[in-house]
């Protein structure tokens, strides 16, 4: 990246203070191992003996995470980066020198990443680099999903809606989209496991894949209770063997006396299952209120899938930049 200082690096650094951007930007650029992302990427990268010489992986990365933080299409994100001193500066771009990608660059960029899984592999090194760092603890999964909104108009050039997404009914409400499924570490929230469906696939037949290896019990809401008698779980060595303290469809309050235990015992130990529980809300919050994911950005659940890894490996740098000292 370039570093050599501008005129409007002189003008900006007389401000009195830094916006919530910048401070966020700033924070999330001293967090995250450029050096491992690059690294993932170099092996599927144009070297340039062909065509326009390619800009520069670490620029174009830049670029993807302000789109996946801010919300951004891809030729507003294009405008944003000359509009904003905060993005520019982020980008570490220079006009004097070069101008900012543009949005057919971008959306190249982004094909490259998705057709060769490398949103994945991202996601893969933060949960490694957390784990080397000790700041992920093993032994419980939190499991839950969100329904992802999709486009139901149907007036588009194929005069039809996306064929991989799905209705689903919750409550007295229909929705239409795919579901994003998390595990999240019971100790400290962060996202460990993800995965992506159409909205009307079970939560409960994803909740396998969403389990490590070294987990011995797994908290869930009321529609994963009564998991251990699932004969895909009974018979499995490992998920036979957890301890599934989900909250219970049954309303305890019919049941607030348990001999030689005390009064409102069931409500107590729900309230204690619901503590624990309620970390794997956050990251949730975080994608779709803080990050604005609340519709699918593309057709078809593979490139979705690729996206929400990306955005699950950006909601554990925010959740870890947020655990940081003042």
């Amino acid at each position: 990246m370039k570093n050599q200082t501008s005129f409007a690096d002189f003008e900006y650094d007389n401000r009195k203070r830094q916006t919530k951007r910048e401070k966020f930007l700033d924070s999330m650029d001293s967090l995250i191992p450029w050096k491992r992302w690059v690294d993932l990427i170099v092996p599927f990268y144009p070297n340039g003996k062909r065509g326009r010489p390619p800009r520069g992986i670490e620029t174009m990365l830049r670029m993807i995470l302000l789109q996946d933080w801010f919300n951004l299409s891809d030729e507003g994100l294009e405008d944003s980066i000359y509009d904003s001193y905060a993005f520019r500066k982020f980008m570490g771009l220079n006009f004097l020198q070069e101008q900012a990608p543009d949005a057919t660059t971008l959306c190249k960029f982004r094909a490259l990443l998705n057709e060769n899984g490398l949103a994945e592999q991202i996601f893969g090194s933060v949960k490694q680099m957390l784990d080397e760092t000790g700041k992920i603890m093993h032994g419980g999964t939190i499991v839950d999903a969100t329904i992802i909104d999709a486009p139901s108009s149907t007036k588009n050039k194929d005069g039809k809606r996306d064929p991989e997404m799905h209705q689903v009914k919750k409550g007295n409400q229909w929705y239409f989209g795919e579901r994003l499924h998390i595990g999240a570490d019971a100790g400290t929230g962060y996202i460990h496991s993800v995965e992506v469906t159409a909205a009307n696939v079970s939560e409960r037949d994803i909740v396998p894949s969403l389990i490590r290896e070294d987990d011995e019990f797994v908290y869930g809401d009321a529609g994963y209770s009564g998991m251990e008698k699932r004969e895909d779980i009974k018979s499995d060595p490992h998920l036979s063997k957890i301890d599934w303290r989900t909250n219970t469809q049954k309303p305890y309050r019919k049941n607030k006396w348990t001999p030689g235990q005390g009064t409102y015992w069931y409500e107590y130990m729900e309230k204690q299952k619901s503590r624990v529980r309620s970390k794997v809300e956050y990251p949730f919050l975080v994608i779709k209120r803080i990050f604005g994911y609340r519709k699918v950005r593309y057709r078809g659940i593979a490139k979705n899938r690729e996206h929400a890894f990306m955005l699950c490996a950006l909601t554990n740098l925010y959740m870890l930049a947020q655990a940081q000292p003042a």
